[in-house]
């Protein structure tokens, strides 16, 4: 049972039907993505958790793969106790992260591992202390939200309370509480994709992708390459540390830990227990993707992280506010050398929702961004029928 049924989820699904499982996508909304490829599917409020409960126990799943952030994750927990579904790659791992303030606990003040600057604020006066106490500038997120969303980089304090609204209108629930962080002076982020596998002999082995380099705008993904080129010495500490962080997890799958880099100094920024967007990347560069190596890794079967040859992702935006659009420009898209396409079949687009992705391959990592930029601006969404 997927809970989220987006892009990412939908993937997900294909991979696992293709090692004979059977699925059943849950999301907030009908006809998403996920919902068109799966076997049965439902739309619940996945923040309700007595509806969460009801329907675990209608369609009794061995598995719930958490895809989203805005789930009743207390529920989990308790239904993962009574030992009749594994949640993946567990219920406390989810738990924490779905939520910046457990996991940025966990990761600076229980491991010790390098972070930014932080502090957690549940109102506005809160904000403001935090934000004079941490220094500008700053970033502001709520403490759960996903892509981006309700995330502000404030200059000074004139900036504090557009931020604290907006924060608030995007928060996946609304708890009201976000992270105020302080600006690390890094080159560049990276995702850094580990794998917690079993090892063939009752234990736990973690697997790293090569690292995935991305660009942002509003906090959002728009394009990512693999592999992101990095000192021996940043690479070795950023395993190091994603592979701390993820056995404090625990659990089999496939986690997206986000890092800065700077020369050979490393920080932990994020972690997600499941797929990462920037990793979409992987359907191009890497023999088994990173929805194959999470499905794979969750039923316990042995997994392969080994990249084939460089490449890169850009996202197609809606571009409109519309129920229901078509694309032109796919026959100039799927003629760029090495490109290829992810329309997502979302039902609804707006502006600024990612609709579809180009993913390409290249001799290296400069030529595989511009071919996929590429493909990606052949693409133009437009009102359908």
């Amino acid at each position: 049972m997927l809970l989220g049924s987006g892009e990412l989820g939908k993937e997900v699904v294909i991979a696992l039907q293709r090692l004979g499982v059977e699925t059943f996508a849950v999301d907030r909304y009908p006809n998403a993505p996920a919902m068109q490829v799966a076997h049965g599917s439902r739309v619940i409020d996945m923040t309700d958790a007595a509806a969460l409960r009801a329907l675990v126990a209608e369609v009794r799943p061995h598995y719930i793969v958490p895809e989203i952030e805005a789930i009743a994750t207390e529920a989990l927990v308790a239904i993962e106790a009574e030992g009749h579904t594994t949640v993946v790659p567990t219920a406390r791992a989810v738990n924490l992260t779905m939520n910046r303030e457990g996991i940025r606990t966990l990761a600076a003040e229980e491991l010790g591992l390098p972070t930014s600057r932080y502090a957690f604020a549940g109102s506005l006066d809160e904000m403001r202390a935090a934000t004079d106490a941490i220094g500008f500038p700053c970033f502001i997120k709520p403490v759960m939200s996903s892509s981006g969303k309700g995330q502000s980089y404030l200059q000074s304090a004139a900036d504090v309370d557009a931020a604290w609204a907006y924060a608030a209108s995007a928060g996946r629930v609304a708890k009201g509480r976000v992270i105020v962080e302080g600006l690390v002076d890094f080159d560049y982020e990276i995702t850094l994709l580990t794998v917690r596998a079993s090892d063939g002999e009752g234990g736990t082995a973690t697997h790293f992708c090569q690292p995935i380099g991305h660009r942002q705008q509003s906090g959002d993904y728009v394009e990512s390459w693999q592999p992101q080129a990095m000192s021996p010495a940043a690479l070795e500490r950023a395993r190091e540390i994603a592979g701390k962080v993820t056995a404090a997890l625990g659990g089999f799958g496939l986690f997206g830990v986000e890092l800065f880099i700077k020369g050979d100094e490393v920080w932990f920024s994020e972690v997600s227990p499941r797929p990462h967007d920037t990793g979409l990347v992987t359907l191009a560069t890497q023999r088994y993707s990173e929805f194959e190596l999470h499905a794979r890794a969750l039923l316990g079967l042995p997994v392969d992280t080994s990249q084939r040859e460089p490449g890169a992702s850009a996202v197609i935006y809606g571009g409109m506010d519309e129920s229901g659009i078509a694309f032109e420009g796919i026959a100039d898209a799927l003629a760029v050398p090495g490109a290829d396409l992810r329309l997502f079949g979302k039902p609804e687009s707006f502006l600024r929702r990612r609709m579809g992705v180009a993913v390409a391959t290249g001799n290296d990592t400069d030529q595989a961004r511009a071919r996929a930029q590429a493909a990606a601006s052949a693409v133009r969404p437009v009102k359908g029928n």
